[in-house]
């Protein structure tokens, strides 16, 4: 028996990439995975059902269960079908892994409207979106007395939690915004059988290729794993804390992990580092002699 056998799960952005990655472990440790991928380029145009399908023919290969969904998760609308495509399907929901994204990258005095639009839509919208219709069924299936096991596992990023990258001003506001919502949704759902937790992955994907200077690092560290060495930014390497974190078993939840190669890291949000007080009303040059 697999890790994750007898769960369903829905994989956003699984066609391709990290995602990809995360179906055919899941379906590998016995779930049954409803593979969503609009299909669209990096910048989020166009539509193209062949990916998703791809991933569900190589799974059924493979002797495991999936099916394809095609619809777009930064509506409410087509996140409504997607999960409602899963209980359908399989009878159940018990994963959400929100992993798809585009990028528009861009400097903020040159950014368009439609640049910060679509990817706040995609990522951050687009998480919500799933989670919200996800929700909305397992409080459902609380009240009616069967408590669910189900896990989210959403996808920030090292541009929105460590490392502020110039360019990605649209991007990194979204995958904060990740962060947050999961340690917020961990709180709400809790009373209702879910756990929630959020990766921020470095790996080798469309996006991280299109990236300059990041993709041209993970290309040469292809090129040098090919003779059967480690490939520490393959997207294999990060589906696996995504299948424990899927798993019944696992306990966690609220938290925000960094992944890359064989380096996990549990990351912390926003703290003190350091406090100033005053017992009356606040000058202004006290403040600046006394921040640093």
């Amino acid at each position: 028996m697999g890790a994750l056998a007898g769960r369903v799960a829905v994989i956003t952005g699984a066609g391709r990439g990290i995602g990809r990655e995360h179906a055919l472990l899941f379906a590998k440790e016995g779930a049954a995975v409803v593979v969503n991928d609009l299909g669209g380029s990096n910048a989020g145009e166009g539509a193209d059902s062949g990916p998703a399908q791809e991933v569900v023919r190589e799974i059924v290969a493979a002797g495991g269960t999936a099916v394809s969904n095609s619809d777009d998760v930064a509506t409410w609308d087509g996140a409504q079908k997607l999960v409602a495509q899963a209980v359908s399907e399989f009878g159940g929901l018990d994963v959400v892994v929100n992993n798809a994204g585009i990028l528009r990258d861009a400097f903020i005095a040159g950014m368009t409207e439609a640049q910060w639009d679509a990817v706040i839509a995609v990522h951050l919208k687009g998480h919500a979106a799933v989670l919200h219709h996800a929700a909305a069924h397992w409080k459902q299936q609380s009240k009616a007395g069967d408590q669910p096991k189900a896990a989210v596992i959403n996808t920030a990023s090292a541009s929105g939690t460590t490392i502020p990258n110039p360019g990605q001003a649209n991007y990194g506001a979204a995958k904060a915004g990740i962060a947050a919502l999961t340690l917020v949704a961990a709180d709400e759902l809790a009373r209702y059988g879910v756990r929630v937790n959020a990766i921020a992955p470095i790996a080798r994907t469309r996006l991280t290729l299109a990236t300059p200077g990041m993709g041209e690092m993970m290309a040469a560290e292809a090129e040098a794993a090919a003779d059967g060495g480690f490939d520490a930014f393959s997207p294999a390497n990060i589906a696996p804390l995504v299948a424990y974190l899927a798993a019944e078993s696992c306990p966690i939840t609220g938290k925000v992990f960094a992944v890359q190669g064989g380096a996990i890291s549990e990351l912390a949000s926003w703290h003190d580092v350091k406090t100033i007080e005053t017992e009356g009303p606040w000058l202004i040059d006290d403040i600046a002699a006394r921040l640093p």
